[in-house]
């Protein structure tokens, strides 16, 4: 049984014209955002798009005539790493563009292409294990890097006195001098 709506029921806004959208005018939805049928049309020859396939550029919406033969396209993407066009596949990480061989450790340079990965505070990218060995805390007792177990994402540590220790190499002792 299809669902019955009143003709003056009000769903939104559309995002082209702002006005109200009712049942009765006809709506459609897309990329998140509601359109009268009459106003979800292509920038170039103005043809109602609502269920119709349909290409974005900057905002512009298109049919897809307009897009293939207009020479309407994408910006190029440029890739975060090299800074070099990518043509063919993009990796995209974090919001930004790679070429899936650019896409690599800071520190070791392995490729990380469908790899586990982490960024730091000043979004440079890491293998999870080159991750811990640079950004752990330091042992305050044998001044190592304390870093997860195998296995484990999670390093377990003793905390005292503003300073970080591996479980054994924590003696207890306090000295509060």
């Amino acid at each position: 049984m299809e669902p019955r709506f009143s003709p003056r029921l009000c769903f939104g806004s559309c995002t082209r014209c702002g006005e109200a959208v009712y049942a009765a005018g006809g709506a459609c939805k897309a990329m998140g955002h509601l359109f009268h049928n009459t106003c979800f049309t292509c920038a170039v020859c103005n043809k109602q798009l609502k269920g119709q396939p349909f290409f974005t550029v900057l905002g512009q919406i298109y049919c897809e005539d307009d897009f293939l033969l207009s020479g309407v396209h994408p910006p190029e993407e440029v890739c975060n790493s090299c800074g070099s066009s990518i043509t063919d596949l993009v990796l995209q990480a974090q919001g930004k563009s790679y070429h899936p061989t650019c896409f690599r450790c800071v520190v070791c340079r392995q490729e990380l292409e469908g790899q586990p990965f982490t960024v730091d505070s000043d979004s440079r990218v890491y293998c999870v294990i080159d991750y811990h060995r640079i950004q752990s805390p330091l042992c305050g007792a044998c001044m190592m890097p304390i870093l997860p177990t195998e296995g484990s994402s999670d390093s377990i540590r003793v905390a005292s006195c503003k300073k970080y220790y591996h479980v054994e190499c924590y003696s207890g002792e306090v000295n509060l001098i």
